[in-house]
């Protein structure tokens, strides 16, 4: 079945190659994004990211530069397309920054999503996708992670916006019935899409651990920074469960699908991970042997809001939704590395 797609946050890491899995599948795209954290491509009225997946899959995607606290604006995109679901990317997403810039981080990924709501429901769109985060769970009471693991004991202000907006959503779907909403949270989205095309491409200085070390790789930065070495991990440094971009993408897929058959009402949710945890070191000498370079490293302080360990049980995924991750972390460092590799400058290199 053909679905007109409205995804937030389109030309972002997960959106992008959100939107090239949903092109490939034979939905209809709509995108809206602010470019906050995308690159905006001079010569197109596109942003590079999206640019470059018309090229890859040879469809077409309509682009709006909006901000979803834009009411008017997104009431525009509304009232010109026939929208069967929202697929919603678009939040500020980085543990640290959260806890620097915290206001921020619930004006846009609290306020956002409810100005969202609020035009969907306006327009009887009621059947949404929401990114959410394995940071909901906060410090884990016990491993792996499941679906019924306790939320809201939250370390960070960026995990308590993924989980007040979960709230918001279930007070929602309480109230009317008629709303179905698949919350899927991500545990750590590493990688990039096999063709090198499109990949991470943060603004400034990384927040997350894999484009910093590639940027290291191919030496637009001098040393990793790992913050901590003594947690209780085989290394002590923190573990994580890391998940292949496209391995996520293709859960959106299979989520939005689950949605389109109606065979769900009310508000549920799924982890998206492996289920296997690497630690930091882990993760630097796997790159080393995918790119051939070595990665400097050095230890410093432990960041706030950080947990040691976080994996997640993906049973429920493959059980209700058919999926299952098929990418391991050797392919996600290829991957990365194939990206930064052809990007050494990311998307704002393009010519």
């Amino acid at each position: 079945m053909s679905l007109s797609i409205l995804v937030t946050g389109g030309a972002g890491f997960v959106g992008s190659h959100t939107v090239l899995e949903l092109l490939n599948a034979g939905h209809q795209v709509i995108c809206v994004d602010n470019l906050c954290n995308a690159f905006g491509a001079a010569d197109s009225k596109l942003p590079e990211s999206l640019k470059r997946v018309q090229e890859l899959t040879g469809k077409n995607v309509t682009f709006y530069d909006v901000d979803i606290r834009d009411k008017n604006g997104l009431r525009e995109v509304f009232k010109k397309h026939k929208i069967d679901c929202v697929a919603h990317f678009a939040a500020l997403k980085a543990v640290g920054e959260s806890c620097r810039i915290p206001l921020q981080y619930y004006q846009n990924n609290i306020t956002g999503t409810s100005v969202l709501l609020e035009v969907m429901a306006g327009s009887n769109v009621l059947k949404f996708v929401y990114s959410s985060s394995a940071t909901v769970y906060g410090e884990p009471q016990k491993l792996p992670l499941d679906e019924k693991h306790p939320t809201g004991n939250c370390t960070n202000p960026y995990g308590k916006s993924k989980y007040f907006t979960e709230e918001i959503l279930k007070d929602l779907c309480e109230s009317d019935p008629r709303w179905s909403v698949i919350s899927l949270r991500y545990f750590n989205p590493v990688g990039a899409h096999k063709s090198g095309r499109i990949g991470e491409d943060p603004n400034g200085e990384p927040n997350n651990l894999m484009p910093y070390i590639s940027q290291v790789a191919v030496g637009r930065r001098p040393c990793l920074k790992v913050f901590g070495n003594n947690y209780d991990t085989p290394d002590g440094t923190g573990v994580r469960d890391y998940i292949h971009i496209v391995d996520l993408a293709e859960g959106h897929v299979c989520a939005l699908d689950k949605l389109a058959r109606g065979d769900l009402n009310g508000f549920v949710v799924y982890n998206l991970g492996t289920g296997c945890g690497y630690s930091v070191l882990d993760v630097v000498e796997a790159f080393s042997k995918a790119s051939g370079k070595e990665v400097k490293y050095e230890i410093v302080d432990r960041r706030p809001g950080d947990v040691a360990t976080s994996y997640a049980d993906v049973t429920l995924a493959a059980k209700e939704l058919g999926w299952k991750a098929k990418r391991g972390l050797k392919e996600m460092c290829e991957d990365t590395w194939n990206w930064q590799r052809l990007n050494p400058n990311g998307f704002s290199g393009a010519n």
